[in-house]
């Protein structure tokens, strides 16, 4: 206790409890002054400004403590619940998002108990359906505290605020779906703000001559306007919308009626649909399954002002988007739970968005180019790529791979075929040079071969030049003797020609020859040198043609070289030289060449190297002679081997494939 001038002021040591703390703030109250003058007399009759100081702090500091819970009560008073009304119980597409965009808001708040109810103002009406709708909800949450009312179109509207102050008084409202000209009409309403939505007939005209172009005739289809929610304003607004147009009206009427009318509509016409929520017989069915219906028989396009009638065969048209009006309402009824006062809130408008369907576009021949600005275009038939995004970069990947792939192989084969090409060409020089240096080894042979005919051609020149010149010449005698003339010029021609063929530089070039007469050809061409050189040679060829396809001048030049190195071979032995050459088949799909010879045959340790460039074990020789048979023989496909006989000698053997 603090002690001033002898009076006690005690402390509640219940702050917790309301009930306990406001009768301490009257007392507080009511000795409040009496308090200050005991701390005057204080001053006056010797106690300390120190003392007065504390009494005036606790003083204050009580006070704060006495109304903090107060405050709190005040904020936390207002109930966490939030009861929905909606004008129509029909659970079309539209109603579900909206009151799903108003559940996602207000379930990110938590804790938060949502009622509904649906007033069903679509399909019943009257004085009498009116008061048991009151009763019944009045019935209904007798017992419910209600935080904020949600009034989903202006019917709704209009029966809660005269409901409001017998049911439930004092509670603020938020509206939802309220067109703007008709919340002008209004005016300010005490305790009430919401989202007012705008969507004038006239852009619903104005979608219209955008989809047909020369338009001169409206169609207006739905319910009379009177039962409508969200399009009850464009009743009034047709004659200023429609201005300078035809107006077909079938509002209002039966579902067999308006299904036989659309269906025989003129060309330069669109259809404006509001909504139909009966067939006018007693069925009853939401806007978007009326919406169907009317597409199927339509002749024209149709445009409407909200989204979920878009999916249903509408073009499109300028459409106010349901989940967005929920969750705008949902805000305002946040903001109201939380503490905000509803005539403190102002409304907001929620403006109708330019939606197109694109299968209806294709169908009614309208270009994206002649759309509003800004439209959103729906239900767009994705391109192949768009569907396959990433299976088509994958296949594009891989085919770009491959085509990378193919050019470097095609330019790798470019570069291999020019060295092929290339390497032909020298190894047709080589051959060449080759083929030089072996005829001047054998000039002295075809020197002899050619003597022998010119001999003999002299010899009968001179003996017919004699029997010319006696007095009786045998005519008989001097025809033989021209006879043998011709035949020994033709077989010196036939040297020279096989001479010229044979030193010829020619490309190589492959054509359909007979082994055994390609053999034939360079035996006979060698006869002279081997018997200059004391050497037999035999020639045994299989039976019948061997075809192949190959280059016979390069051919004879490796059969050439072969007899060349084997006769080289056996010069150092006094007799016996033989050289033996075989065709024989080898398989039925290639021929087997053999050149043998009588010689000493090769060293063994020699015998894999034969066929290098530049080895040779002559003291004059270059070497290359081998080599160049091998490369030959691997041009025309085929292989080439050398082994040591059995009984002596050296053999080389080749195959060639023959001709299929």
């Amino acid at each position: 206790m603090i002690c001033a001038s002898g009076s006690i002021v005690p402390r509640d040591r219940s702050a917790g409890n309301a009930s306990i703390w406001l009768p301490g703030l009257l007392r507080f109250g009511s000795n409040f002054r009496f308090s200050i003058e005991q701390a005057g007399a204080s001053l006056v009759h010797n106690c300390s400004l120190y003392r007065v100081m504390i009494r005036i702090v606790l003083l204050i500091v009580g006070l704060l403590a006495v109304l903090a819970p107060t405050c709190l009560l005040a904020q936390d008073g207002r109930p966490h619940s939030v009861l929905v009304l909606d004008q129509s119980n029909l659970r079309g597409p539209f109603y579900y998002q909206l009151s799903s965009g108003l559940r996602e808001v207000l379930d990110t708040e938590g804790q938060i108990t949502v009622y509904g109810e649906n007033l069903d103002l679509t399909r019943f009406g009257g004085a009498a359906y009116e008061e048991s709708l009151k009763r019944y909800l009045k019935e209904k949450y007798r017992d419910r505290s209600i935080g904020v009312i949600v009034a989903n179109g202006a019917g709704t509207l209009d029966h809660t605020l005269r409901w409001r102050e017998e049911l439930w008084p004092g509670v603020p409202v938020v509206f939802a779906m309220l067109e703007v000209t008709q919340l002008a009409k209004l005016g300010r309403l005490a305790n009430v703000t919401g989202v007012a939505i705008k969507n004038p007939l006239a852009d619903a005209i104005k979608t219209a001559r955008t989809v047909v172009p020369g338009l001169d005739t409206i169609v207006l289809v739905g319910d009379s306007w009177d039962r409508q929610s969200l399009f009850r304003h464009w009743g009034e607004e047709i004659p200023t919308a429609t201005s300078g147009l035809m107006v077909i009206d079938l509002v209002g009427q039966k579902m067999s009626n308006i299904l036989k009318r659309v269906a025989e509509l003129p060309e330069r016409s669109a259809i404006v649909y509001s909504g139909v929520f009966s067939d006018g017989a007693g069925t009853y069915y939401p806007a978007a399954t009326a919406m169907r219906l009317i597409a199927e028989k339509a002749n024209r396009p149709i445009v409407v002002g909200a989204e979920p009638l878009l999916a249903a065969g509408a073009i499109g048209g300028y459409s106010l988007i349901a989940k967005e009006i929920g969750a705008e309402a949902g805000r305002l009824a946040l903001r109201i739970l939380n503490g905000e006062q509803a005539g403190n809130v102002p409304p907001v408008t929620q403006e109708s968005k330019p939606l197109f369907n694109w299968k209806q576009m294709q169908r009614w021949n309208v270009s994206e180019s002649s759309l509003p600005e800004g439209s959103e275009i729906r239900f767009r038939e994705p391109t192949f790529l768009e569907q396959y995004r990433w299976e088509s970069m994958a296949v594009a990947s891989a085919i770009l791979i491959q085509a990378g792939l193919i050019i470097f192989l095609l330019h790798e084969r470019h570069l291999r075929r020019n060295a092929e090409v290339e390497s032909h060409e020298r190894m047709s020089e080589l051959a060449h040079v080759n083929r030089q240096a072996t005829t001047g080894e054998l000039s002295s042979s075809i020197a002899h071969e050619l003597n022998q005919p010119l001999g003999s051609i002299l010899t009968n020149a001179e003996t017919a030049e004699l029997i010319l010149k006696s007095d009786k010449p045998d005519l008989g005698e001097i025809r033989e003797i021209l006879a043998d003339i011709k035949r020994d010029d033709q077989r010196a021609g036939e040297v020279i020609r096989r001479l010229r063929g044979f030193l010829k530089r020619t490309p190589f070039e492959t054509r359909d020859i007979d082994l055994n007469e390609v053999m034939g050809e360079a035996f006979k061409f060698l006869s002279v040198q081997a018997s200059a050189r004391n050497v037999a040679l035999y020639l045994q060829t299989a039976p019948g043609a061997l075809r192949i396809k190959g280059d016979p001048i390069q051919l004879q030049q490796v059969i050439l070289n072969l007899v060349v190195n084997s006769m080289d071979a056996m010069a150092t032995i006094p007799y016996g030289r033989t050289v033996i050459g075989r065709t024989e088949l080898n398989g039925g799909s290639s021929a087997v060449i053999s050149i043998s010879d009588s010689g000493p045959g090769i060293p063994a340790d020699k015998l894999a190297q034969v066929f290098d460039p530049f080895f040779t074990t002559k003291e004059k020789g270059m070497g290359i002679g081998l080599s160049i048979a091998r490369t030959i023989i691997l041009a025309h496909k085929g292989q080439i081997w050398a082994e040591n006989q059995s009984g002596g000698g050296a053999a080389f053997h080749f195959t060639l494939p023959l001709v299929a």
